[in-house]
């Protein structure tokens, strides 16, 4: 004689669940315009210091090495100053740019998969073409 007992086992996972809640909490805390904006500032104050460099090293004498050194961190400082809000607001335009792009490029994707199942589908078409005329109808 064979006896059944039911087993009742948690479908859920302490530790996936802590693992998930983690993995949102760090993606709501990203913010991809921050990371741009600080290759982007820095992309501007080396090709600022560089050519400050380039300038000194041409028409400064050996003997002034040292002012040239600081005059060189002060150019890199100030560039870091006064390039921070451009170098913020070009990041963030491009990545409302591209998010708008790719929004874009979603939505085409999915009108074509959508049309593609309609020619497939009649009771799609139906729907779609009856949509159509209620857009119509407005």
């Amino acid at each position: 004689m064979t006896t059944f007992i039911p087993a009742s086992f948690s479908s859920h996972r302490s530790g996936v669940d802590r693992r998930e809640s983690t993995g949102i909490a760090v993606r709501r805390g990203f913010d991809s315009t921050k990371g741009l904006s600080a290759m982007l500032l820095a992309a501007m104050v080396s090709a600022l210091v560089v050519v400050t460099d380039q300038l000194m090293d041409t028409s400064w004498a050996e003997g002034h090495l040292m002012v040239a050194w600081i005059a060189l961190w002060v150019v890199g400082f100030t560039a870091a100053a006064v390039f921070a809000g451009a170098a913020r607001k070009l990041a963030s335009t491009l990545v409302e740019g591209m998010d708008a792009w790719s929004a874009g490029l979603a939505r085409n994707r999915a009108d074509q998969r959508l049309w593609a199942t309609a020619l497939a589908d009649p009771r799609v078409m139906s729907d779609l073409t009856a949509a159509i005329a209620r857009g119509q109808g407005d």
